[in-house]
């Protein structure tokens, strides 16, 4: 089955599920539902592969539980992080879901017991509340347990007919394409603002790129606004001649989309002692302080969220954003998360940053803390897309790429937002392979390319009041029509000269008749 075929599978069948269960749950928490059972037969069919070794002969569905010893509990639990009971296998509690009156709770007491497995061991912080948002008791399911056991069944049923062969082994992003599908369903309908919590996966894959581009070996990928981890994925796909030496890091202040960043770690076979996924206010409490600074740093922060600032007088002391003098408004933290990737980027990395494209010629704070980035040289370049890439938003977002090991002292600016950049695709646009693969030529090539890319010296980006606009400096195409003037008048003299030959002739024609009356 190829991509294309996967991916329309793949909707059909969630949208079958959604018919399913439509009128009790809200398409906003029916989405967590369908990824939580995603989730939860991916790591019993991981984990049944794991524990049978390669085997034929052993299956471990039809095992007895009483067969495990301590001993393979415990060097199970030491590989991957957790530990599964053949009769807590998502293919065994679905095969009897119909029949089982207590099909919600004993999903609920799986969950529970899947978790606590990890309780002592390194994995628990990483398994710790994985499945809280798959809530098998709520009352959103139904008001009674018969309801909730229906619904969870529909729901159950529905991924275990997806046919993809081994999830980590499909040709698309099962987990991703899932969140993506659901989020342009839902999202708008319902007013909900989760469109932020994903980066688009065309998105997320120049991102990527950017950011591990020249790099031989990585010691390890960050994301400061992790959301679902796509970005952080899209990064693990693109190592295929890079070493990733320490793994995955990210920091999240919204639960769900922590725990969803966590699933995909898992769901995409990043076992749990290369990733370190953190809940909490990034700009207030940053984690990680103590490790090494990052190789390469990927995100998308929100957008001109709210944040503290200056109400709290210790952070203008804060190594982050100490050296700009200045902390971004307390209105619009944008500039806050590009500092704090910077102070988190290594001598030799590169951060690639979706950013709000006002905050690259706004006056006050934020100058002045562009000033310090153009000044110190840590700009490298400046990439404008296409307009309408996101759900929820039609913003044409920037890409802003940060460096400090720059050769010379220009900066580079990238107009991708032409159509040349994109194709148009139901709602929204999208970038193909082609079009990002153009936009990395342009950026690793350097050279000025007429309407698409310019290099521009920090002197004259201080002349401009550091304005780090694209507009300001690549020249957009003329696509009017160009009319010849000289062409234009022979056209406009012959058709006069051709209306009073008309007009001439009309005279005579009324002269004759006014003849023929007298």
């Amino acid at each position: 089955m190829t991509s294309i075929q996967q991916s329309e599978e793949l909707k059909r069948r969630i949208w079958q599920i959604a018919n399913d269960v439509r009128g009790t749950v809200d398409g906003w928490d029916f989405k967590q539902y369908v990824l939580g059972a995603l989730f939860y037969r991916f790591i019993s069919e991981n984990f049944a592969r794991y524990i049978e070794g390669g085997d034929e002969s052993v299956t471990y569905a039809t095992l007895g539980d009483e067969v495990i010893t301590d001993e393979i509990k415990d060097d199970a639990i030491k590989t991957k992080g957790y530990f599964i009971y053949p009769s807590q296998l998502f293919a065994n509690v679905v095969a009897g879901a119909k029949e089982n009156a207590n099909l919600n709770t004993d999903l609920k007491a799986i969950f529970t017991a899947i978790e606590s497995s990890a309780l002592g061991y390194a994995s628990e912080e990483d398994i710790k509340g994985l499945f809280y948002d798959f809530d098998t008791t709520s009352n959103r399911l139904g008001s009674t347990v018969k309801d909730k056991n229906s619904r969870l069944t529909a729901v159950l049923k529905g991924v275990e007919e997806l046919d993809f062969g081994h999830f980590e082994h499909s040709e698309i992003d099962l987990f991703g394409d899932a969140y993506e599908f659901l989020i342009g369903n839902y999202a708008a309908n319902a007013g909900k603002s989760g469109g932020e919590f994903f980066t688009p996966q065309h998105v997320s894959k120049l991102i990527a790129q950017l950011a591990i581009h020249g790099q031989k070996i990585i010691n390890k990928v960050y994301d400061p606004a992790t959301g679902s981890g796509s970005l952080l994925l899209q990064a693990k796909k693109h190592i295929a001649d890079h070493v990733i030496e320490e793994g995955f890091f990210g920091q999240e202040i919204n639960h769900t989309t922590y725990n969803l960043a966590r699933m995909n770690m898992f769901l995409h076979n990043v076992n749990y002692d290369m990733f370190n996924i953190q809940l909490g206010n990034t700009l207030t409490d940053p984690r990680f302080r103590d490790e090494k600074p990052f190789d390469a740093i990927v995100s998308n922060p929100p957008y001109s969220v709210k944040w503290i600032g200056s109400d709290d007088p210790t952070l203008i002391n804060d190594e982050r954003f100490a050296p700009a003098s200045v902390l971004a408004p307390k209105s619009k933290a944008d500039f806050a998360f590009v500092l704090h990737a910077l102070n988190f980027l290594s001598p030799k990395g590169r951060a690639a940053l979706v950013c709000f494209p006002g905050i690259f010629y706004r006056g006050g704070a934020e100058q002045k803390i562009r000033q310090y980035l153009v000044d110190n040289n840590y700009v490298e370049t400046v990439i404008s897309l296409a307009p309408n890439l996101f759900y929820g938003t039609t913003i044409a977002v920037n890409i802003l790429v940060l460096s400090k090991h720059k050769s010379d002292t220009h900066v580079q600016f990238i107009d991708a937002s032409g159509e040349d950049f994109f194709k148009k695709v139901t709602n929204n646009n999208v970038m193909t392979d082609a079009h990002i693969a153009a936009i990395m030529q342009l950026f690793a090539d350097k050279k000025e390319v007429p309407h698409k890319a310019k290099n521009v010296r920090m002197e004259a980006i201080a002349e401009n009041g550091y304005n780090l606009s694209v507009s300001s400096y690549v020249e957009a195409k003329d696509t009017r029509e160009v009319i010849d003037i000289a062409q234009l008048n022979k056209a406009i003299e012959a058709t006069v000269a051709k209306i009073d030959g008309l007009r001439r002739d009309i005279n005579a024609i009324v002269a004759e008749i006014e003849d023929g009356k007298a």
